[in-house]
């Protein structure tokens, strides 16, 4: 017997489980056209129950949690999979109704029920997708006659394992790809972080996933129904995803809409509650649609994409993950950076151009996917600067030039990027460390590029050098070797004393609305100095202002202040 708390937990693993692998499965994506992303679309939808399943006690009945459970995936349900996956845990609530706790008895009949009702729901099932491995594991688990529920999930897991590596035998799609059925991977991975449960581990944490910096697979890439052998854009007759919730009034027939869909389009899918129908089509007409659904009720949740639209994006994505498996089998000598195809999940990334390790850390905790080399005296080239673009997979690439003399370059990268790229016109270190602060991944770029700058321009940079050579510079001379003190670009004293100097003009950079101090220290400071003069500009600035250190190890400026 399981109690509705396992229960719960079991479906919180399998949601946590297919969101960490959710690339892996979108890679396999072959099937019936482009549809989105799969592995994404199921995440999203499993995972549309995680809140609400965490918000149930632990006292909770299985009747409880299958039903929560399969209330949010019905309205939260993406795509074609994700769709037939909520219908299969659809199945459980019909099951499990009233019950406190469940036998493997009761899970053999929740799977069955859940088939039975995917297998209704499309109108022409296809054999060789998510329907049949979901079929065979749950065939298998009815006839064994396992009496825990750990035994019989080892059947499942056993059955739906061996039904998913024969999809590519029922489909020649596949075969000809050289991949496994996409849906078929994803139920098979939620099944897995359920099952981990069912055996008294811990629910898979969330999260996994790798890292946003981490790069796709190569592993299918050339694969897939986007190439130019399995298929061209001009197949694709009915080009608009369509997907939305009709928010039924009395009397709504569920049937009639899909009949009327199913008319109007292909890939129909269509299920529904007491109160809602969630229906999916691909249609050559959205606005048919849609104005036929509007007489059953008031719509909500609208998910139109256009197909052709996708296929070729995703085309292209599989050209650029080609590239990416050339690159990382043989890197180039010249470059420390690897080429990285576009990971359509992953919207912002950033590069930022910074001289010495502490420059480079502080840029990399501030989420910088690569840091280019340069700065003052050494500026990196074009190619460098979309060497390091090109290595980041996202689908915007911010970059930081950090110096004037570097902001042409990376304009010039921005225009042979094979990705979009908006370069920020930061002129100096302070400034790219502020704009990166002020990054808010909730907003579009357009309004990040204008709110990011907006804060760097507010920062005030000081500079501590030396004179590279003798000169005049507004009427003063300046010797080969005397320390400059520079704000916002101009000279505004000099010195032989670096500490001096470098108190001094943070004094003087100081006004009343400051709040914050940063002593940036560079390669030819030792620590000791740099926290000597940390200290002074602490003593010397008004005690409302926050004074911190940081170890830059930057060449050419002895120091770098950053007030704010």
């Amino acid at each position: 017997m399981i109690s509705g708390k396992v229960l719960r937990d079991a479906i919180i693993s399998g949601a946590n489980n297919i969101n960490n692998q959710r690339s892996r499965v979108d890679e396999l994506n072959v099937f019936p056209v482009p549809d989105g992303d799969t592995g994404t679309n199921m995440g999203m939808t499993v995972g549309a129950s995680v809140r609400e399943l965490e918000a149930l006690d632990d006292s909770c009945t299985v009747g409880e949690a299958s039903k929560t459970a399969a209330s949010a995936m019905l309205r939260g349900a993406r795509g074609n999979s994700g769709v037939i996956t909520s219908l299969l845990f659809r199945g459980f609530s019909k099951a499990l109704e009233g019950k406190k706790e469940a036998t493997a008895a009761d899970i053999v009949e929740a799977l069955k029920k859940g088939v039975e009702g995917a297998y209704k729901a499309v109108m022409k099932p296809t054999e060789g997708t998510i329907l049949t491995v979901a079929r065979v594991a749950s065939e298998e688990a009815a006839a064994c006659g396992a009496e825990d529920v750990p035994a019989l999930w080892d059947v499942v897991m056993a059955a739906g394992q061996k039904a998913l590596e024969n999809t590519p035998n029922l489909l020649p799609v596949l075969k000809k790809a050289g991949v496994v059925d996409a849906g078929g991977q994803g139920i098979m991975v939620i099944f897995e972080g359920m099952g981990k449960v069912f055996h008294g581990e811990g629910i898979v944490a969330g999260g996994e996933a790798a890292p946003n910096k981490a790069k796709l697979s190569t592993e299918n890439a050339g694969k897939g129904v986007f190439t130019d052998d399995l298929m061209k854009v001009e197949d694709i007759k009915n080009g608009y995803c369509t997907q939305f919730l009709i928010n039924k009034y009395e009397g709504a027939s569920a049937a009639k809409m899909r009949a009327f869909a199913e008319s109007n389009g292909d890939s129909v899918v269509c299920i529904e509650d007491d109160d809602v129908i969630n229906l999916h089509v691909h249609t050559a007409d959205p606005g048919k649609i849609l104005s036929e659904a509007i007489k059953y009720g008031y719509l909500t949740n609208f998910k139109i994409e256009n197909m052709h639209e996708q296929f070729l994006a995703r085309q292209k994505q599989g050209k650029s993950l080609e590239k990416q498996a050339s690159a990382e089998k043989a890197p180039s000598q010249s470059s420390e950076f690897i080429y990285a195809a576009v990971d359509p999940s992953r919207d912002y990334g950033f590069v930022a151009v910074a001289a010495g390790e502490g420059l480079k850390a502080v840029f990399t905790d501030l989420s910088a996917d690569a840091v280019v080399s340069g700065g003052q005296t050494m500026n990196p080239a074009t190619e460098d600067i979309l060497a390091a673009i090109q290595s980041v997979p996202a689908k915007t690439v911010f970059v930081l030039p950090n110096n004037k003399n570097i902001i042409m370059a990376a304009e010039q990268a921005q225009k042979l990027a094979d990705r979009q790229v908006v370069v920020l016109p930061t002129r100096t270190v302070p400034m790219g460390i502020t704009a990166m602060l002020n990054f808010d991944p909730s907003v579009n770029a357009e309004t990040n590029t204008i709110n990011m700058m907006a804060a760097a321009d507010k920062v005030s940079t000081g500079l501590i050098t030396y004179a590279a050579r003798d000169s005049e510079y507004d009427g003063k001379r300046i010797r080969k070797g005397e320390i400059m003190a520079l704000e916002n670009g101009k000279i505004v004293s000099t010195s032989n004393d670096i500490t001096k100097a470098t108190y001094r003009l943070a004094r003087s950079m100081c006004k009343k609305d400051s709040s914050f101090v940063t002593i940036i220290s560079g390669c030819d400071v030792s620590d000791e100095d740099a926290e000597k003069v940390t200290e002074i500009v602490k003593a010397k600035c008004p005690n409302h202002v926050e004074v911190s250190h940081i170890r830059g190890g930057q060449p050419v400026y002895y120091y770098m202040i950053s007030v704010e």
